[in-house]
């Protein structure tokens, strides 16, 4: 946390255990002093605190990083408040310029529907759908108007607009920045004006928007709303955030095989950053873990517990078991029970076209590198010839340690 934390003698255990709640893991509380008294005034009314989280549905799918912000919505959910999953698709027509360069380009309406439906459905892994408010922010920026338009932009001023990082540095490099860019805050910080949010979240590159729910919440003579920002998440490498683009992430949709493969990769490090950033055990659990590591527990296992509970949210119990189970046999040089089923035609065929074709290479030249790296197996034993040519039958291809396949070929 980058502030100085309200002193909690005079709180109550509700409320002291809700702060605690909030902080967990977080980047900043702003203002903290706010939020007690919210906290305070929900506990003394009965009356539940209206929680924000708005996502734009640029992409289909939602990776681990994304469930940071979903983590803390659960968990505040839990605590009886009402969070409101808020689907910016009025706002994705704009593009979020925050940590941009350049300006986004637009996606059509039918993109964002889609990828719209696709959210929340993932989302729902996550929250409890039953206890969601569901709200999609075209409710309101839409029914605007150009005379709406011009009196939100009233509000605010360039010159606190090129304040923001993003622009300031845009602006200075002799980058472009669009109009309608600066549309982009105001209209989120509207969002907050229309649903009337006590807090809002976001990760810490969305700390100027939500500071803007709050200027413009008392514009509009309403109780201004907190701010809690919350870390980006490192992705698989440690370094970067979790991204698809610099393919260190892990979708919360992938085959639980994979999910909990690529758990058991991360760094020891970074595992317990995403023990608290991620995990639903308590922070005491955590410690407890943490220090049995120390006193010389091997950290694989609590690495091993990481996997299967975040396999376990996204698909079963079971299937974490079984996902285990299937990581050790592969470690141990084994073959999964399950293999994806591939029928080939036109035997005789080349190893380099039939990884190709059974979908285990995305190349002919890659499928020839990883033969010459020794990365390719059939039925056990390893494949050095890039010109072998099989003839027709059934084969279990493995490449590298994790991809099998049970191929036809005909």
């Amino acid at each position: 946390m980058n502030q100085t934390a309200v002193t909690t003698e005079s709180l109550s255990d509700g409320v002291g255990q809700a702060l605690d709640v909030t902080l967990r893991g977080a980047d900043e509380l702003l203002p903290q002093a706010e939020w007690v008294r919210k906290l305070t005034r929900a506990e003394s009314t009965g009356v539940p605190l209206r929680i924000k989280l708005g996502l734009d549905p640029t992409a289909p799918d939602i990776h681990l990083g994304h469930t940071v912000v979903l983590n803390k919505m659960r968990q505040l959910q839990d605590l009886g408040h009402q969070v409101i999953f808020l689907i910016g698709d009025f706002t994705t027509l704009i593009g979020d310029p925050s940590g941009r360069d350049t300006t986004r380009p637009p996606l059509t309406p039918e993109q964002i529907q889609t990828n719209a439906e696709t959210y929340y459905r993932q989302a729902s892994l996550v929250l409890d759908p039953t206890r969601t408010e569901v709200r999609y922010n075209s409710e309101w920026c839409a029914p605007l108007g150009a005379a709406g338009m011009i009196q939100l932009t009233s509000r605010y001023t360039v010159a606190r607009m090129m304040e923001r990082d993003d622009f300031h540095k845009r602006f200075h490099g002799g980058l472009s920045i669009s109009l309608h860019e600066f549309l982009y805050p105001l209209l989120q910080g509207y969002d907050s004006v229309a649903l009337k949010a006590d807090l809002e979240l976001g990760g810490t590159d969305q700390k100027f928007n939500l500071l803007m729910g709050r200027h413009l919440q008392q514009e509009y003579g309403q109780e201004p709303q907190c701010a809690l920002t919350m870390p980006l998440l490192e992705g698989l490498d440690g370094v970067q955030k979790m991204s698809k683009s610099k393919h260190n992430y892990i979708g919360i949709t992938e085959d639980a095989n994979t999910m909990f493969a690529k758990v058991l990769s991360i760094s020891d490090d970074l595992m317990w950053r995403w023990y608290t950033l991620l995990s639903f055990q308590s922070m005491a659990a955590i410690a407890a873990l943490q220090a049995e590591v120390a006193g010389g527990r091997n950290p694989k296992d609590a690495k091993v517990a990481l996997a299967k509970e975040i396999t376990t949210r996204f698909h079963s119990a079971a299937a974490a078991e079984a996902a285990e189970q299937d990581f050790t046999n592969r470690s141990k040089g084994g073959v999964p029970d399950v293999l994806p089923e591939v029928t080939l035609s036109a035997a005789p065929l080349g190893i380099a076209q039939l990884l190709k074709q059974a979908g285990l290479a995305p190349s002919a030249s890659e499928a020839n590198r990883l033969i010459d790296g020794g990365g390719v197996r059939i039925d056990g034993a390893v494949v050095s010839d890039r010109g072998l040519r099989l003839e027709a039958g059934c084969f279990v291809v493995q490449v590298g340690k994790r991809k099998f396949a049970r191929v036809t070929l005909g």
